[in-house]
């Protein structure tokens, strides 16, 4: 399915108020997006559309979000300097902010972890830490559940699907968690993760087998991906599809992957991308995809 990825996205309330109409089902958020306004625009929108899902996220902060964590007494002027934090006392502060503005979250993904260092111990460290915050308010009913959303965390090794599961049962208690969602790049160029799923096996089929609701950010690759598109690939993939939509298709038809997140801001954009993902690739055939991108 298509969701609304707002990162890239300019006027946000517009955007997401075309997107639900179209029927997006996710939209997918953070404090940080559109200069620190993205969530304030969703909250004029998003309580038209009460069965839309929301994701948002909690690790970077704008300059102005940082001054009033710095006030707030929940980071100290050195800390804040970062743009970036995992300390549990920044992410309930923040998680709150963010549910007093948009008054649900369905998913709180931790975003980029791998942010605070590349030591991989050092790393799960800081995330056991904040999934038990997060734990806490999924299982007080504040927030629906939560994940990571990342870049790099899953390809540099400092963690792994049954890493991130095995840290979520700790900071549970048990083996009944909330940890229920994975964002991370998938496209044409950062191809990794449907390869792997063709072959049974990688991120994408390890969080899905796990019950994890699976969302792919990027998949155009920052809206980079059609101009390094031949016309010839985009008629190799399926005939008669531009190049965005044939990109879009590739990702969507991806074993192990729930949801594309898309920046589609006009209807006719959406409409274009509906009807693109609408029938799948056939596993094969998205094979030999990847297999003519590998021969050059």
């Amino acid at each position: 399915m298509l969701g609304l990825g707002t990162y890239r996205v300019r006027v946000v309330a517009q955007a997401a108020r075309t997107a639900l109409a179209a029927g997006a089902a996710w939209v997918d958020t953070a404090p940080n997006y559109a200069d620190g306004f993205a969530q304030q625009h969703l909250a004029q929108v998003v309580g038209d559309f009460p069965a839309v899902r929301l994701s948002t996220k909690t690790g970077f902060y704008t300059a102005e979000h940082g001054r009033a964590a710095v006030g707030a007494g929940v980071l100290t002027a050195d800390e804040v300097a970062r743009g970036h934090s995992l300390a549990p006392t920044f992410i309930r502060w923040q998680t709150e902010r963010t549910l007093r503005l948009l008054g649900r979250a369905n998913l709180v993904f931790v975003h980029n972890p791998e942010r605070v260092s590349h030591d991989r111990a050092q790393v799960q460290l800081e995330l056991r830490e904040a999934f038990a915050v997060l734990e806490e308010l999924a299982q007080s009913g504040q927030i629906g559940g939560y994940g990571v959303a990342t870049w790099s965390g899953l390809t540099s090794g400092v963690f792994t699907v049954p890493d991130l599961l095995g840290l979520a049962e700790e900071a549970a208690g048990s083996a009944s968690h909330h940890f229920t969602g994975l964002q991370q790049p998938v496209s044409l160029v950062m191809a990794g993760p449907i390869d792997q799923a063709l072959s049974g096996g990688g991120p994408l089929v390890e969080a899905q087998d796990a019950g994890v609701t699976t969302f792919a950010s990027a998949p155009l690759h920052g809206g980079e991906l059609p101009g390094l598109m031949t016309p010839e690939l985009a008629e190799f993939i399926r005939p008669g599809l531009s190049a965005p939509a044939a990109a879009l298709l590739a990702v969507a038809s991806s074993p192990g992957l729930d949801v594309v997140l898309v920046s589609a801001s006009t209807p006719e954009h959406w409409d274009d991308a509906t009807k693109a993902v609408a029938i799948p690739l056939a596993p094969e055939r998205l094979r030999s995809i990847l297999d003519e991108l590998a021969a050059g």
